[in-house]
């Protein structure tokens, strides 16, 4: 498919915005732009379309209009563009080659919404107040007073009962003049919702305090991601990218997921819209697609529309954060979102900054990771958005600047490395250059409901790994007997943390996700076998002692809690950490 920047000219009596959308229209075809950069009388749009076929002279109507999200009842469960058009819809009319031009309602405006009131006649309601809810899927979607009214305004009316998203639910009175409002409201994506709210004090921007529950042993543990954070999961091809994403989505303890899949291969999205309504909810009992939204633009589909699916996933899930519920945006991958600000900015003759990308890939990634938080809104309710983002250096090169950039955003860094994906090393998060900011931070989180030495623990075990580390690489040069018992034993300890506690199968319905609860159980029995002194003579005794143990713990962590063999392997478990040969610290 061909996509090309248009220069549109500009008589002296327009007025075009940046980021304004427009129409080139191409018979009776009407190709949607989007204006980039405006210099004296001309302006350079990004088209959104295959432009086969524009010619000088071609009619262009502005809108007036920025490129805005529609906000409603009814997002949930859906599939879009980076243009909020529903793809099944548009397949269902046009089949699954869509024509270029077409669009659709992002929302069915023909259903009915139970709407109850949550405020009465009178009463002054804040920008992004509750005016009232509907239920939506397994949660009460909160109808907002829109985001960018200026002050609080006066309910003159308030509706109830069955209503379709464009019958009037209120009618709202501000600077003297009175107005209807509906379920749905339009922002720009490329503007961050809590501004406006924040800059007049209608709400609140919080300090993280809590972290994100993934179920996922080495995230909770080792590499906390804090509740409304930011991470990324950069890798190289095969390490598991897709897998680990999609088991952090169905596990996580959020409420709400949003999925952009923004230039990964159509093969992977596919097999994320076919896999989400036919896998069933831990926490909700339904499927996960009752709670996601997916935003589609494969590496197939046009450059603009995918470098636009970013801003538009953001919104969307800030929108639902603004009801006080807990949103998790998942990107896959930033590196192609970038890759499409680098074509944008070439056609543009722009000054290439890295590697081609755009001189502002520094500030564009950081814009994008900032609109993550957790937010006190207008009625006092919290809500939080986490956006964790992978990142597909070319050859698993973690200095290009992608990553580069990323590294210098985010406070998680979840590093997935070749080598362990080669061994099924699974999750292939290599503990040895990820990181996470927020383990300090999250300290008296994780103190208070954990348990007191909880950070203190992670952090020796975390020193045990890259002591481990070093003896090995030592090993490689000069084999076993070239280290002392004492160091082959340390190193043990070492593989022991590794299979034991930070591999974990995706697959399996009881390992695939792990409760804290657990977690800490199965971390204070590793502690006593890792803090032992052991009297072993031989090599052979200790490696046949930790191959026993790892055994073990693999089959621990494959047992329900209540079940006969969670409690036999535990004993076993518990069995080994006696002392040996008389011998115990």
């Amino acid at each position: 498919m061909r996509e090309s920047l248009v220069l549109i000219q500009i008589d002296e009596q327009s007025s075009v915005k940046k980021n304004e959308v427009g129409y080139v229209c191409v018979g009776d075809e009407r190709l949607k732009a989007e204006v980039l950069r405006i210099r004296g009388r001309t302006a350079d749009m990004q088209v959104f379309e295959d432009t086969s076929g524009v010619r000088v002279g071609d009619r262009v109507e502005m809108t007036d209009e920025m490129l805005s999200a529609t906000l409603g009842p009814g997002l949930l469960g859906r599939v879009f563009d980076g243009l909020q058009n529903p793809l099944h819809d548009l397949a269902k009319e046009h089949g699954f080659f869509l024509p270029r031009g077409v669009s659709a309602p992002p929302l069915d405006t023909q259903r009915t919404w139970e709407f109850t009131p949550a405020v009465a006649v009178s009463a002054r309601v804040s920008p992004g107040g509750v005016l009232g809810t509907v239920p939506e899927g397994p949660f009460t979607h909160k109808i907002l007073v829109p985001f960018g009214e200026k002050e609080p305004v006066t309910v003159t009316w308030i509706g109830e009962g069955k209503l379709t998203l464009n019958d009037p639910v209120a009618r709202i009175e501000s600077g003297g003049v009175e107005r209807e409002i509906t379920m749905v409201q339009r922002w720009p994506v490329r503007r961050t919702i809590p501004d406006s709210l924040l800059r007049r004090r209608y709400a609140e921007r919080l300090y993280a305090q809590e972290p994100l529950t993934t179920g996922t042993r080495i995230i909770d543990t080792f590499f906390p991601i804090a509740n409304g954070g930011t991470g990324c999961i950069p890798g190289p091809f095969g390490a598991g990218k897709t897998v680990l994403q999609s088991t952090i989505a169905r596990y996580a303890a959020v409420d709400v997921v949003v999925v952009v899949a923004c230039g990964e291969r159509a093969g992977e999205v596919v097999e994320t819209i076919t896999m989400y309504p036919e896998t069933q909810d831990p926490r909700t009992g339904g499927t996960l697609m009752d709670r996601t939204i997916i935003i589609c633009n494969t590496s197939s589909m046009p450059v603009a529309a995918r470098e636009a699916s970013i801003y538009m996933g953001v919104t969307l899930a800030e929108y639902y954060r603004q009801m006080g519920l807990n949103v998790l945006l998942i990107a896959d991958s930033t590196s192609r979102w970038a890759q499409a600000m680098r074509e944008t900015s070439g056609r543009m003759e722009e000054i290439p900054g890295e590697e081609a990308f755009p001189a502002y890939l520094d500030s564009s990634i950081k814009s994008v990771y900032e609109r993550a938080g957790t937010i006190r809104c207008p009625d006092d309710s919290q809500g939080s958005l986490t956006m964790i983002g992978t990142v597909s250096p070319a050859g698993g090169n973690f200095e290009e600047p992608v990553t580069q950039s990323t590294l210098g955003t985010v406070k998680t860094f979840l590093g997935l490395s070749y080598d362990r994906a080669y061994k099924r090393f699974y999750p292939a998060i290599d503990p040895l250059i990820s990181w996470s900011r927020y383990l300090d931070q999250l300290g008296p989180w994780l103190s208070k409901n954990l348990d007191p030495n909880w950070t203190r623990d992670v952090k020796r075990l975390r020193t045990l790994l890259e002591r481990g580390d070093a003896i090995n690489q030592m090993m490689q040069v000069t084999g076993e007997e070239g280290i002392t018992l004492e160091d082959y034993i340390t190193w043990q300890k070492s593989v022991l943390v590794d299979m034991a506690y930070l591999q974990q199968d995706a697959f399996d319905d009881v390992d695939a996700f792990m409760p804290r609860e657990r977690q800490l159980e199965s971390l204070k029995l590793l502690q006593s076998l890792v803090d032992r002194d052991y009297d072993f003579e031989t090599r052979d005794e200790a490696r046949e002692f930790f191959t026993r143990v790892i055994g073990l713990y693999k089959n621990w962590n494959y047992s329900p809690p209540d079940s006969v063999d969670y409690q036999k392997y535990k004993t076993e478990i518990e069995a080994a950490t006696r002392p040996l040969h008389g011998t115990s610290s």
